[in-house]
């Protein structure tokens, strides 16, 4: 279908059909709900609905290659995940080869892309978190609870609220140690501990997350990947027999003109031709539209028309949903029965005990960089100074809660503000704790026992060093637990005799219930 319609468009795919697929999926908008919610406001609908419209009608032509390509690699087969798409040049791409964080959005009311499918290409790359961060990959993904596909781009509410906060606080994904993280979303409020340090309406926390979090969520079993298996050879056979016995024909006979005119005759563009200011109806309408506004009076909300008026708005919605259910219901279960059906898939040669999708292991070249890395941090585990001892320390009691939120690197950031000693790039600092986070995941004893050796003679230097530790950990909270036993102990590293650091524990967790 995708070669047919590119060839249709003398070498053009028309975005238009794209479009209409998307519309397709939810008559109820498409048909009813969309124009009855400028009927029922026009007061206040018309310019937000006319925006939108100018937005979602402006269809974008692809190249017959591009799109093709899209639809081989990514939809029919799952090459970009399997490291199977090789550029012009010969390179292959590797989703794992990323070094800048990956940021991935993703709702529970998306039926194009659920979060199964936006996050299951993790579990294609990765063994583990480990295998994560040996990669020294940063990965974010945020979960919404109903916005659909196109919401998570386009809506409002998730443009005030995720992208807004995702973007503010840029800084903390790109210092975030590697691995995996869920961004969750807490409304700020007068009970908020450290208000001020939150920059929008929303407190973003990065929390640490294991694959099997995302195995959770559910996804394909070995059934269904055979299933995908049969349609994706099915649909190479049909594009094989289409560009060997029909192609040539319809590449004969199509012209650039006749591909503009079908272009300009699609449903979709010839309903804005149809209903434009050009059109003889719409001129009558809208002289219409103008007496009617001269003397217009709102309904009151109890008026028993404007009542049944939304009772049969209502019927109409449920109607053409109960449609899309039922037409989805048995899409579905045509695909499982068909290409599920033991006799296809022995004839297009797929084991039956198979499974398609597997884990890409890791290459030998990039082990054996590994390897090497590995002997050069456990070499350097005793170099460096207060900067790194404090570093260390501060990862090692932050862990113990298992996420990062933005009131600690904005505290962080307000410590670094009024260092008076030389100061670090931003890519020099990810660097830094980077090195640090790896130090303490090979060896976590052997980093903290080194913590004295890097620390200065000077012990007002080391409590100037705590105190802005602390400083930190506190802008989330108090400091209780595992976090309190942690800090003890590396307030012990740092030299201050036990009764003065009982004493800073003691004052520190009466601060933070104070405030």
């Amino acid at each position: 279908m995708t070669a047919l319609a590119s060839d249709l468009g003398a070498g053009k795919f028309d975005g238009a059909w794209l479009v209409q697929n998307f519309e397709n999926q939810n008559p109820s908008n498409t048909l009813w709900t969309k124009q009855y919610n400028v009927y029922s406001k026009v007061d206040t609908e018309a310019d937000r609905y006319l925006e939108f419209e100018r937005w979602w009608g402006g269809h974008v032509n692809l190249n017959a290659e591009e799109i093709q390509f899209i639809v081989d690699e990514l939809f029919i087969g799952n090459n970009l995940a399997a490291g199977e798409i090789e550029m012009s040049d010969g390179q292959r791409v590797d989703l794992r080869n990323i070094r800048s964080p990956i940021v991935v959005f993703c709702s529970e009311g998306d039926n194009i892309t659920p979060p199964q499918q936006a996050l299951d290409w993790i579990l294609d790359c990765y063994a583990d978190v480990d295998e994560i961060r040996a990669y020294g990959q940063t990965i974010v993904y945020t979960v919404h609870q109903s916005v659909g596909h196109l919401g998570i781009f386009v809506s409002g509410g998730v443009a005030k609220k995720e992208h807004a906060e995702l973007s503010s606080n840029i800084d903390l994904i790109d210092v975030l140690p590697p691995g995996l993280y869920e961004a969750t979303f807490e409304a700020r409020a007068d009970t908020t501990a450290s208000s001020d340090l939150v920059i929008g309406n929303w407190v973003m926390r990065c929390e640490a997350r294991t694959l099997d979090d995302i195995r959770a969520m559910g996804g394909n079993s070995a059934e269904d990947e055979r299933r995908f298996a049969a349609a994706k050879r099915v649909s190479e056979i049909n594009l094989a027999a289409y560009r060997k016995f029909v192609q040539p024909l319809i590449k004969g006979v199509m012209t650039p003109q006749v591909a503009d005119i079908m272009r300009n005759l699609h449903p979709l563009r010839l309903q804005y031709e149809l209903l434009s200011s050009q059109s003889p109806i719409s001129s009558a309408v809208k002289s219409g539209a103008e007496k009617v506004a001269e003397d217009r009076r709102p309904a009151s909300e109890n008026n028993p028309f404007l009542m049944l008026q939304e009772h049969i708005s209502r019927q109409i919605v449920h109607t053409l949903d109960s449609w899309r259910d039922a037409q989805e219901a048995l899409s579905e279960t045509l695909f499982l029965n068909l290409y599920g059906s033991p006799a296809l898939q022995a004839a297009l040669g797929i084991d039956p005990r198979s499974e398609p999708s597997r884990r890409r292991e890791m290459s030998m070249e990039h082990r054996a960089m590994l390897e090497k890395r590995i002997a050069e941090l456990k070499s350097r585990i005793g170099e460096g100074g207060i900067r790194e001892a404090a570093l260390r320390g501060l990862l090692y009691i932050g862990s113990a809660r298992g996420m990062i939120d933005e009131r600690s690197i904005e505290a962080l950031r307000r410590v670094r503000r009024d260092y008076s000693g030389p100061r670090l790039t931003l890519p020099e600092f990810k660097m830094l704790v980077r090195e640090q986070f790896f130090m303490l995941q090979l060896d976590q004893e052997g980093a903290l026992a080194a913590i004295p050796r890097l620390l200065p003679e000077d012990i007002g230097q080391r409590r100037a060093a705590l105190a802005a530790m602390r400083e930190v950990l506190s802008a989330v909270g108090e400091i209780s637990g595992e976090r309190a036993r942690r800090l003890q102990r590396v307030a012990a590293l740092f030299g201050i005799d036990v009764g003065e650091q009982g004493d800073v524990i003691a004052s520190f967790e009466s601060k933070a219930k104070a405030s």
